[in-house]
């Protein structure tokens, strides 16, 4: 019953909300066309003059209450096998920001242009491809309605398609070609929903097309247009594809569990593998791989870790990133019952890095049956790994999700972890590990009211006593204002063993509000006051944590940022705990503190080519106090790449007899971009925190569409002597082949 009353609630809201006018322009009319436009970024052929184009941008930076100063106009135009899409982007002049010729980059601070196609019109999920003016392109997908940019933007999805554009007097255009393939629609459909955003730098305005508040995200799918095709879309017929890879390689472990191995001797691998992509219906693709390597996915940097709970760390390898939300998006970021990166990733106890754990095969059944239904289903076998005593196991995830009301959904899953391993007499080796739950996930139409509410339970080997997790949340944002509330309640028995839950037995609550100005003139765009509550109870200790926080922010008319705030904590230690992060004295369970500290940021203007952000902060820290200081300095060498020095230091200071600590994260990152094919990351990092020297290095040649060829160099040094603990040289091979 205590479930229900809120589910009504929220339920009721939904329906109030889901009735709210939306500004629409004008929809885009598409002809088909008999003569394929030459792809060259040049919008010259007739073709693209057929329909009915897209024009009279709105802005929504700095203001959103009127038409865009430079104006951009889209272009589309069809065939049995590609959708065509054009733009015109006026502009003041050609002093473009374009920091990298790297695709996939993020629209922020530099000029492009972005196309969203919501296909099945849910104003939920929506496919993006995007230009800029020398032709780099890149591809996502946005999910959760595009509610939060930095969750529901996943840019490293990849598929196949092809762009160009050209910088002329005035303007610039682009002209794309989008396989129907590599689109999921459904067979018949005459409409689609559709949206456009573009980063002005000249200007320093940002546009779309169909107009969005300022209050909302420019990636918000609850202010989308349309586009209406002269005739029922037709499947393009039956599409599959196979990525095959050789992967070949050395690695050489000179440290084992802290103790150097004497003589140690390089190890050499050879291995293939491949990936299928298989069209099943228009809506619905089934993944298929046999021994994934994803030894090209980018290093995680690392961090200084002074926290009592595990560090969330975000999914990049590609065969996981299709349909992601419909696996991944159940509870929220602190109550995750499903965390892809559990599969095949553990880490290395001598470097504290994350490595890859052999994989044998999977296979992923996703996407949309229709408008209103989605289902996934995923299973992955990983290999047992001998060396860190984890045995062969079995991830099984099963989900489902209903469309109600406009934007609203209910959502169940399933997780199985399956053993194949018996328990030992410690109970070490679980046979099993089970979660399942359902989700209900509200949004109106306007994206004003949004939230969710969730229950979910765990099931393994013995009792299961407490074995739940609970949440719900709600915002209401409209242009002065926003407020929210969200509480937590997990069991003590509450075990999500492929989830990501770093703490259990608890109950929280954490309502918010922030109000916001608009200027008009002067330095500041806007900027906003907020507070936020958090307060946290333990059955058997009562309250253990709170947090109140008052802050302020502005984003300036340059495209700079600044805030800052002040912030009181109160927590009471249920284990031995040492704030230093250095292995020091701990500070002894069942003692509290309360402090308080102040700290502020800044984001200098990014679009001149040194650009910088600094962010202090200093006060008490448990019985003690703490400096902290966190910022970065880039430098562009447009469009060829940029190199920037990341630093992150913490001075902490406590009294007898327990430790000090002066913590250092520092180093560089060098991003080179030879061509739009031929990309170089290089990352050098020094972790004081756990004596670590890293250094990464990927070099990538897509010497064809979506496919790759990587050379990959690692190695790691004992920052006291700098002695080598391990280093590793792999080049991996990658072909797209439709068949």
């Amino acid at each position: 019953m205590r479930l229900i009353a809120p589910l009504f609630a929220f339920c009721c809201l939904s329906a109030m909300m889901s009735a709210q006018p939306v500004e629409f322009q004008p929809p885009i009319l598409l002809k088909k066309t008999s003569e394929r436009p030459k792809i060259d970024g040049d919008v010259t052929e007739a073709a693209w003059f057929t329909g009915q184009p897209a024009r009279q941008f709105w802005q929504l930076f700095p203001t959103d209450s009127v038409r865009a100063p430079w104006d951009t106009e889209i272009f589309m135009t069809y065939d049995d096998q590609f959708l065509y899409v054009a733009a015109k982007c006026y502009s003041k002049d050609s002093n473009f920001v374009i920091p990298s010729l790297r695709r996939d980059y993020r629209a922020g601070g530099n000029d492009n242009i972005t196309f969203v196609f919501d296909t099945f019109r849910d104003r939920t999920n929506a496919i993006v491809f995007g230009m800029n003016p020398l032709g780099v392109t890149r591809e996502a997908l946005i999910s959760n309605g595009g509610v939060d940019p930095g969750r529901d933007f996943d840019e490293f999805w990849d598929n196949k398609w092809q762009g160009a554009s050209n910088i002329h007097e005035g303007y610039w255009s682009c002209e794309l070609a989008i396989p129907f393939s590599s689109l999921r629609f459904r067979e018949g459909d005459t409409e689609w929903f559709f949206n456009s955003y573009r980063f002005d730098m000249q200007a320093n305005v940002q546009s779309t097309w169909n107009r969005i508040p300022q209050n909302q995200p420019i990636m918000s799918l609850g202010y989308m247009g349309k586009i209406i095709w002269d005739a029922p879309l037709r499947k393009p017929g039956a599409n599959a594809s196979i990525i095959p890879y050789v992967n070949t390689g050395y690695a050489h472990r000179f440290v084992e569990d802290g103790v150097r191995i004497p003589d140690s001797r390089p190890e050499y691998n050879f291995n293939l593998g491949a990936d299928a992509k298989i069209q099943i219906s228009s809506g619905l693709n089934l993944d298929l791989t046999v021994n994934p390597d994803f030894s090209q996915v980018e290093v995680d940097q690392q961090v200084i870790n002074l926290d009592r709970f595990e560090i969330f760390f975000p999914e990049r390898r590609q065969f996981f990133l299709e349909n992601a939300d419909l696996f991944s998006s159940f509870g929220n970021g602190r109550i995750n019952p499903f965390f892809s990166r559990r599969i095949g990733v553990t880490q290395d106890p001598s470097t504290g890095q994350n490595i890859q754990n052999p994989i044998y095969g999977g296979a992923r059944l996703s996407g949309k049956l229709d408008n209103n239904w989605r289902i996934g289903l995923l299973s992955m076998q990983t290999a047992p790994n001998k060396n860190l005593d984890q045995p062969s196991t079995n991830y099984t995830v099963a989900a489902m999700q209903r469309k109600i009301f406009s934007r609203s959904n209910i959502a169940a899953m399933f997780v199985n972890k399956q053993s194949f391993a018996r328990s030992d007499s410690s109970g070490s080796a679980p046979a099993f590990n089970r979660v399942a739950g359902l989700d209900y996930n509200m949004a109106s139409s306007d994206n004003k009211l949004t939230g969710k509410i969730f229950y979910h339970r765990s099931f393994s080997p013995g009792s299961n006593e407490g074995a739940f997790a609970h949440g719900a949340n709600m915002e209401y944002r409209v242009k002065r204002w926003s407020a929210a509330w969200e509480h937590q309640w997990i069991g003590n028995g509450y075990n999500a063993e492929v989830g990501f839950v770093p703490r259990k037995n608890f109950f929280r609550i954490s309502p918010n509000m922030q109000y916001f100005f608009y200027p008009g003139k002067g330095a500041f765009n806007q900027h906003s006051i907020g507070a936020e509550v958090s307060l946290l109870w333990m059955p058997e200790l009562g309250r253990t944590d709170h947090e109140y926080n008052l802050w302020w922010e502005g984003s300036m008319r340059n495209t700079g940022e600044m805030s800052a705030g002040i912030s009181n904590q109160y927590i009471y230690l249920f284990e031995d705990f040492d704030p230093s992060g250095t292995g020091g004295r701990p500070l002894p369970a069942g003692t509290a503190y309360n402090f308080t500290g102040v700290g502020g940021s800044f984001q200098s203007d990014r679009r001149p080519k040194l650009n910088y952000r600094i962010e202090p902060a200093f006060g008490q820290y448990f019985n003690g106090y703490a400096f902290n200081l966190e910022g970065s300095v880039s430098y562009r060498y447009q469009p060829y790449g940029a190199i920037a020095i990341n630093i992150n230091y913490t001075a902490i200071d406590l009294p007898e007899p327990y430790s000090d600590a002066s913590v250092v994260l520092i180093g560089p990152r060098i991003d080179l971009t030879f061509s739009k094919s031929v990309f170089l990351t290089t990352f050098i990092q020094y972790n004081q925190q756990i004596d670590n020297i890293n250094i990464n290095a990927r070099l990538q040649w897509r010497y064809a569409p979506v496919s790759d060829f990587f050379l990959v160099y690692t190695d790691n040094y004992n920052a006291l002597n700098i002695s080598t603990k391990n280093r590793a040289l792999v080049a991996k091979w990658t072909y797209w082949l439709n068949v």
